[in-house]
């Protein structure tokens, strides 16, 4: 497995991938903003050995909530901010570690950070225990319109 920058018919397929409740809050809706972000450079796809796209990641600003930032949760120096997605029918099936993992090794060897951070909704119990069996450790949360965030780190 390995990433690569998104490509445009990657990101045609995320748009159409629809999450169950209560996930459906990261269903991303096509449009020129959300492709143009799709494909600023800061988004990566992870395909499996037999070349299907697993999923996604992305760093740095775009990996951040907007009301973070507003909340001051993004401050520090040589941390870099991964985000995440995978694909619905992959999700609760055991790839999250394998997955996870690739993204962080990405990270640290483009960006060489001392520190990832990442912000997951409350309610993502799932992958909250995941990141925690990673070794990120909770440093603060937020609210954002109708969910809370919670603001996780890890020292790389």
């Amino acid at each position: 497995m390995q990433l690569h920058p998104l490509t445009e018919a990657e990101a045609k397929e995320i748009v159409t991938w629809v999450y169950p409740e209560p996930y459906s809050f990261y269903n991303v809706e096509e449009s020129e903003e959300v492709m143009r972000e799709f494909l600023d450079g800061t988004y990566f796809s992870l395909r499996d050995g037999e070349d299907q796209l697993m999923g996604f990641f992305c760093y740095g600003k775009n990996a951040q909530v907007p009301a973070g930032r507003t909340a001051g949760m993004y401050e520090g120096e040589d941390v870099w901010d991964i985000g995440l997605g995978m694909k619905p029918e992959l999700t609760g099936r055991g790839f999250g570690r394998s997955f996870l993992q690739k993204g962080i090794e990405f990270a640290v060897q483009r960006y060489s950070p001392r520190q990832l951070r990442l912000s997951i909704a409350s309610f993502n119990k799932r992958a909250i225990k995941l990141y925690e069996n990673m070794g990120f450790r909770e440093v603060g949360s937020f609210p954002s319109k109708e969910v809370t965030f919670r603001v996780m780190t890890k020292d790389v």
